[in-house]
């Protein structure tokens, strides 16, 4: 079986650009990579790339000069979870509390690890994650 080797991009769709791009950049120090009418592309530490689609700007096939990108979009509260180090719990608690985002949940598992959920300003459901929710984190 050829292998892969860990998750390089990951969408949500969104309706206001400019303020799903904001709120990533604040909230999460994400990098802006690219940014069109259609799409922003946020870089995640450890080689991963958040998209952020224009609800509805998607759907349709786009031509590239490299080849077609397929038509592709979602609608409802789109799950995306982030990992974040043992110790850094307290500290993401902390920082969402004053950055006037609420924590809709809170979850320990089996495996030692808490989740914190929260929304963004589209209805997402964000979660972060410290190691110990999954046998390989």
């Amino acid at each position: 079986m050829p292998r892969v080797s860990g998750v390089l991009e990951t969408a949500l769709y969104v309706e206001d650009l400019s303020r799903a791009r904001d709120f990533y950049r604040r909230l999460m120090g994400f990098e802006l990579f690219f940014e069109d009418a259609r799409m922003v592309a946020l870089g995640v530490p450890a080689g991963a790339v958040l998209l952020l689609f224009r609800r509805g700007g998607s759907v349709e096939d786009i031509a590239m000069p490299g080849g077609t990108i397929p038509g592709h979009d979602a609608h409802g509260k789109i799950h995306v979870a982030f990992a974040i180090p043992w110790g850094e719990l307290a500290k993401w608690e902390a920082h969402l509390e004053e950055s006037g985002v609420a924590v809709t949940s809170r979850m320990v598992w089996q495996r030692g690890g808490t989740s914190l959920y929260f929304d963004d300003p589209d209805g997402n459901v964000v979660e972060v994650a410290t190691p110990g929710l999954w046998p390989n984190y």
